[in-house]
Formats: structure tokens, sequence, C-alpha cells
């Protein structure tokens, strides 16, 4: 046999694997939008690298969360509010949608409030690149197909390199970095609370799991494809952590290590200029466009996709405004309000854009419970069930996120009763 016969089916299971690719990749890093990396960057300047140590274990509940939104829509065929729709009842499916449709449209104003902090670090008017990106977006899901729609997100998703090399370039001390990494730590004073809530809750947000399932659904995937598009999660999502992680890196060692204070990921990246130099400070600016810009489109399209789906009307990309014209309305709705609410003038966004990232946080145990209902049930997946250690950790997880919203609310009401 050949050296080119033996490498043959190597080369055949590439090209599976690169056909498959993209849901679980572009799911996990549209979540490093603008306001996760706000919530990052807060985190970093604030807090140095105390709070490291909980994104590995950030990492491996992304992971859980997204493979069993993947094999939902592998297994089923259907998107998650579909399946909401017909296990769980009309009641339970409007109340998630309503909660889902406040929530996707805060995240959708903070994207573009971040495509306003990343263009006037340039020096461009929010007033020019706001409405010239709410265009380009709602162009490229109305007008392009889905095979071109993720190329581009795909493309948009290697963009997030530029805060990895940002963090390269802070010079961190590496040794005290990886000792943060295997030293947990916590504080019950509010703010070290809802700091360390909101990164969970910007890292494995709801939406995630309705557009990744969507996403999947979307693309055809089979119950053949499902190993290729496990790979697809685990990548798409330790990517992602490594980038989150890199920006809170890069923060503690030049604005924490010099008493900085920020509100925003623009205070960020100009607060960088002067302490890790001009290209670190540049390319902090050209990932939040990308994230801004990426995410902007896709927290629409995913609230586009669960509105569709819970009442049984056409969705997805690859149709045309006629056969699908609420889906596009949906999605051009939520485009047009995110966009008019940054053009108002109103000084400062960084509240609404952490509080949203806080709120998906304390929705996410809500949604993973209906998710667990969902791949229990044998008669809707068959042998495609969790196992118990599956479902050990996915209950653990769940039970973990409760008892943070509940010290949260605690915290944040009576502040004084947990102490500082």
């Amino acid at each position: 046999m050949t050296l080119s016969q033996r490498l043959k089916p190597l080369r055949v299971r590439l090209l599976l694997l690169l056909s498959v690719v993209g849901p679980g990749i572009i799911t996990a890093n549209v979540d490093n939008d603008a306001g996760g990396i706000t919530t990052y960057s807060v985190a970093g300047a604030h807090y140095g690298y105390s709070l490291l140590w909980m994104m590995p274990l950030v990492a491996l509940a992304l992971i859980i969360v997204q493979e069993m939104s993947a094999r939902l829509g592998v297994v089923t065929g259907k998107g998650l509010a579909d399946l909401i729709r017909e296990r769980l009842g009309v009641r339970l499916t409007a109340l998630i949608i309503g909660i889902f449709l406040f929530a996707n449209l805060a995240n959708t104003v903070s994207e573009f409030a971040g495509v306003a902090a990343s263009m006037e670090i340039f020096g461009v008017s929010k007033y020019l690149s706001v409405p010239i990106a709410a265009v380009v977006v709602w162009l490229l899901i109305v007008k392009a197909n889905y095979k071109w729609v993720e190329r581009v997100f795909l493309a948009a998703s290697a963009v997030f390199l530029a805060y990895i090399i940002s963090g390269v370039m802070a010079r961190p001390p590496w040794a005290e970095v990886a000792r943060a990494f295997v030293t947990p730590s916590f504080r019950f004073d509010p703010g070290y609370v809802t700091i360390f809530v909101t990164i969970i809750g910007t890292t494995i947000a709801p939406w995630m799991q309705f557009y990744q399932q969507s996403s999947v659904v979307d693309k055809g995937l089979k119950i053949t494809d499902f190993a290729y598009e496990r790979i697809d999660v685990v990548v798409g999502s330790l990517f992602a952590v490594v980038v989150a992680s890199f920006i809170m890196i890069a923060c503690a060692a030049t604005l924490h290590v010099n008493g900085v204070r920020i509100e925003s990921a623009k205070d960020a990246a100009l607060a960088l200029r002067p302490l890790a130099g001009p290209y670190a400070s540049i390319l902090f600016g050209i990932g939040l466009l990308n994230a801004s810009v990426f995410s902007a489109a896709i927290l629409p399209l995913s609230t586009a996709y669960v509105v569709c789906e819970a009442f049984g009307w056409e969705a997805g990309v690859d149709h045309g405004w006629r056969e699908a014209p609420i889906f596009f309305s949906v999605y051009t709705a939520l485009i047009v309000l995110g966009a008019a609410v940054i053009l108002l003038p109103i000084e400062s966004l960084v509240k609404t854009m952490m509080a949203s990232q806080t709120l998906n946080g304390v929705l996410l145990p809500v949604i993973l419970i209906v998710m667990l209902q969902l791949i229990n049930n044998r008669r809707l997946m068959g042998r495609f069930v969790n196992g118990r250690v599956f479902n050990a950790l996915a209950w653990a997880m769940v039970a973990v996120l409760v008892l943070l919203t509940l010290i949260l609310i605690v915290v944040t009401v009576f502040p004084g009763l947990l102490g500082s």
C-alpha cells in the first residue's frame, strides 16, 4: 500500500470534519461580544488574576452545555424552541420567549454600543459607524445563503486571535498567571459576586443554546455527523475561553497593576496604549469592533429562530423573505431597534451592557433545566440520552449556577449581610 493510499482515509475524515465545522466554533466565539469583552476587561482591571481559576471550569461547563445543544439538534432535527413548544407546552414557551426577547434586545443594544465604542477609538463618530454596521449585518443575513454566512462568521472568529496577541504584548508574569489558574479564591462582596456570575452569564449565555441548535438544523447535520460536530463544539469552546482569559490577563497585567479603573472595553483599549504600547491598543480595538459586528448579526438571528420555531413559522437563512417573512421581520426589527437606541443622546450604556450579561447568568439555570428534561427523554433521544456521568456533571453545574444566583441576589439586596 502506497503512502497516498494510507493517507486517503485521513483526508476523507478531515474533509468530513471541515464540512461539518461551523455551528460550534461560531456559537462559542460570538459570545465574546461587546458585553463579554467589557466583562472580562473589568474583571482583569478590577480583580487582577484572581478570577482566572474559574476559566477552566467555565470551559468544561461550556463544552457540556454546547454538546447537549448540538446533540439535541442532530438527533431531533429541530430547534430548541420547537422542542420546548412540543414537549413542555405553550405557556412555558411564551414565558421563555418573553424573557429571551428582553435579554436579547438588551444584548443587541450592547453590540451596537460596542461598534460605536470601538470606532470612537479610531476617531469615527457613532452616527456613521452604527448605521453602516447595521446595514452590513442586515444585508449579510437577508441576502446571503447559509454557506456564505457561515464562511463570513468563521473568518470573523479568527480575528479573536488579536486578543491573544494583546495579552502576550502586555508581558504578564506568566508564573503568577499559571498559579492563578489553579488557585481558587472567592469573596462575598457585591462587586466580586456580580462579576463572577456575569462572567458565567456572558460565557455561557442562554441564547447560545437556541442559536447553535437552530444552526445545526439549518445546516442539515445528521446523526452520522455528530462525532465531527462534537469536535467542532470542543474546539470552539476552548478557543473562546482562551480568548476570554487573555483579555483578563491583558487588563490585569497593565491596568490592575497600575490601579487603573475602567467601565468599558473602550476604556481598556485606550488605557492599554501608554501601558502596553499602541499596537496592543489597536489590536484590542479591532477585536472589539469585530466582536461587536459579529454578535450584532448573530444575536438578532438567534432571536428570530426562537420566535419562529416556537410558533411553527418558517425560519432559516436559506429561505427568502417571501418564504419566511416573520423570520426576517423579527431580525430586521431587532437590528433597527438595537442601532436606534445607540444613536439616542445617551452618555453611557455600560451599565445596560453589564446588566444584560448578569441577566444571562440568572436565566441560564432555567434554560439548562429545560434542556436536561429534553435530553433525558428517551422517547425523544433514544440511545442518545445523557449518560450517568454526563448527567451528574450537568446537574451539578445547574446546582452551582442556582447557588451563585441566590448569592448574587442576597449580596445585591443585603450588601452588608455576608460581609465585605
